[in-house]
């Protein structure tokens, strides 16, 4: 389409040539002469000077060289998206090859029991065992196992190997990538006599309505209850998530993130990569945590932490600064040492 059309769709005010074609999106540094990118970060101000993109999606108040078309927007990351799935779209989900005509393999294994809604597609080798629900225009890739009396609503996409658990409940537009299990058993043992005892957990897991979930997470099932993520919340890669915790609306949670059981969270919590939050715990609504933070205790609404165990992020990073020059300081403090036990040796 051309500039001025892109531009027109995605609520952005061009200012330059609108007559370009315009094919694609790209970053900044890779952009060509008939795609578009997009500067949301200072830290890549000094591209816009040598990026090659028929235009860049930029707020007003942000420098841009003399010859560079704009597309000035108050959020440029926001309008690159939107201008992303104009032109991309988004994933296109395969055709099931065997589906006697009504989008399901006639190698998959659906229990008579089972309540399967319209317009889904279900691959070769997916489980639905009793009483299972599922809602319409689901897809669902080979090799997904959906336990007795699991609950799936409309618009669900769950990737291969994705396992999800008896009882368990997904609202509608729920997205589980590859190999992660939904509802699996907490981490729940009373130990007696020196052996560990395995404590039924009888709770389940409810994913609410637009979470998505990464490739290789576990979310446990609680021992009594249940394990809840929130509304609109989306994990990366590689997460687990202890029994009976609730995690609240629209959080962010980076790879690597571990949280123990009955942990509260609150709305629009971010969490960094590798941060682990102890047991027990309340975080507040839209707290932040930096990469590798070790949550040790309640963290209040609005906080922005860092280090291990946590602290507030400024002192987590003068911390950290100071914790890369522990080597000279150590020489520094034995050095003092020598020379205050000659000096004492003199005196006596």
């Amino acid at each position: 389409m051309l500039l001025s059309e892109l531009a027109q769709q995605v609520d952005a005010v061009l200012d330059g040539d609108g007559v370009i074609e315009i094919s694609a999106c790209a970053g900044i540094r890779e952009a060509g002469p008939h795609e578009v990118t997009f500067l949301a970060n200072a830290k890549y101000q000094s591209h816009l000077s040598a990026t090659k993109a028929a235009a860049v999606f930029i707020r007003e108040s942000d420098p841009c060289p003399e010859g560079v078309n704009r597309l000035i927007c108050d959020d440029p990351y926001f309008a690159f998206r939107n201008a992303t799935v104009i032109l991309h779209g988004h994933r296109v989900h395969p055709e099931v090859m065997e589906d006697e005509g009504r989008g399901i393999s006639s190698r998959a294994v659906i229990h008579p029991e089972a309540s399967i809604g319209n317009d889904n597609r279900i691959h070769p080798n997916v489980t639905i065992e009793k009483g299972a629900r599922i809602g319409d225009r689901c897809h669902l890739y080979p090799g997904v196992y959906i336990g007795p009396d699991v609950e799936i609503g409309d618009d669900c996409i769950l990737y291969a190997n994705v396992a999800v658990y008896d009882g368990c409940k997904l609202g509608n537009r729920v997205t589980v990538h590859a190999c992660s299990a939904i509802g699996n058993d907490g981490f729940g043992y009373a130990t007696h006599a020196g052996a560990h005892h395995k404590i039924p957990q009888t709770g389940i897991t409810i994913l609410e309505d637009d979470v998505e979930i990464g490739s290789n997470c576990a979310i446990e099932r609680a021992t009594l209850g249940a394990t809840v993520v929130g509304e609109g919340t989306k994990f990366a890669d590689l997460i687990s998530i202890g029994h009976g915790t609730t995690i609240g609306k629209h959080c962010l949670l980076v790879s690597l993130v571990g949280i123990a059981g009955s942990v509260e969270v609150g709305d629009y919590v971010a969490l960094g990569g590798q941060t682990g939050v102890a047991g027990h715990l309340r975080i507040g609504n839209q707290v932040q945590a930096l990469a590798k933070t070790g949550i040790t205790g309640d963290v209040p609404d609005g906080s922005i932490v860092g280090g291990a165990p946590a602290v507030d992020a400024d002192t987590a990073k003068r911390n950290a600064l100071a914790a890369m020059s522990l080597g000279a300081l150590v020489r520094r403090v034995r050095s003092l040492e020598r020379t205050i036990d000659k000096m004492n040796q003199r005196e006596e």
